[in-house]
Order: structure tokens, then sequence, then C-alpha cells
């Protein structure tokens, strides 16, 4: 039973993926070279079905900061209560690389939109599902441990500075992202 739920745990997690670019000292690169592509990919299937397809386009503005966008689209459904969504929006990033006792660190900031459902309570046993854009402000930093030029493992950890305990996509202030770059 707990090799099911460590591996239904990993399943459940996003894996996150950014393209990592190493610009040359010194010389000048092309726009090929400072622009990346990744984003996150998720999915768990059971009582509860949620698929998450999020790419994004970065581009190095110097060695050190690169920006960018992305697009997200999340699928909910929920069995045991007959109950399914769509989440979709877009986000804007900026991460700037940093080097702290030898370790490829970064600092870390989104504003995201997505558009979502959630239960507006009418009474305490009356509700009425409203859509609408709901903006979040993330804010953090990072670990990116390089796999050869432009592949390598990442964690993230950000706090969302306008977390709706009511309206926000997610369960807590806190979002955690951990993956790998292709």
């Amino acid at each position: 039973m707990k090799k099911i739920l460590f591996l239904a745990i990993l399943l459940a997690l996003s894996a996150y993926t950014y393209a990592q670019i190493q610009l040359p000292l010194g010389a000048k690169s092309t726009i090929g070279q400072r622009l990346y592509f990744g984003g996150s990919m998720g999915f768990q299937l059971g009582t509860i079905t949620y698929v998450d397809v999020s790419p994004l386009a970065g581009y190095m503005i110097t060695r050190k900061l690169s920006a960018g966008v992305g697009i997200t689209y999340r699928y909910l459904k929920y069995r045991n209560i007959n109950y399914e969504t769509n989440i979709y929006g877009g986000r804007l990033f900026a991460r700037h690389n940093v080097s702290l006792l030898n370790l490829p660190l970064f600092l870390y900031g989104e504003y995201e939109n997505l558009n979502l459902e959630y239960a507006k309570y009418t009474s305490i046993s009356t509700y009425e599902l409203i859509r609408e854009w709901v903006p979040s402000v993330l804010v953090g930093g990072g670990l990116f441990q390089p796999i050869g030029n432009r592949a390598g493992f990442m964690i993230l950890a950000l706090y969302n500075l306008i977390f709706d305990e009511v309206r926000s996509p997610y369960n807590s202030p806190w979002v955690v992202r951990v993956g790998f770059t292709l």
C-alpha cells in the first residue's frame, strides 16, 4: 500500500521545465541562442483527474536576467461529486540568476492570471459557481543544477503575495515546483 501511495504522489507532481542557456562570455549571441522554451506538465488519474499543460517561452536579456511569457491549461474532474472544470490563462515572469556559496540559485517573480470557477457561498449550505479571472503575484527563488549544456534539475519555492483562499487555484500561498529541463 505504501508503494502505491508513493507512486500516486509521484504521478501527481508536476514536472516543471525550463530550458537553461549558457551564453558565451564576451561573445555576441544570436536571438536563437537567447530564446528558450519549457513549461510544465502534470497529471493525476483516479477519483480526481488532473491534467496540466503550461508551456512557456523566455528570452535571456543578459547572462543573469531573463523574462518571458507562458500559457496554462488545467482540466479537473472530481468523480465523487460529478464535477469537472477547465482553468486557463497566462503568465509573465522574470528570473535573475545569482551565485551564493557556489550554488546556481535564482530569484524569480511571476504575474499569473487564470480564468477559473469557484464557489461563492450565499449561505452556509447554498452557493453558486462563479467564473472569473483570478490574479496571482508569485515571488521566490530556486536552485538549478545543470546536467549538460541545456538540461538540468530545478526546484523552485514561490509565495503568492495576493493569495485569496476562496478564489485561488492553489491550496496555500506557497507554491513548490520541481522538475527537469529538457
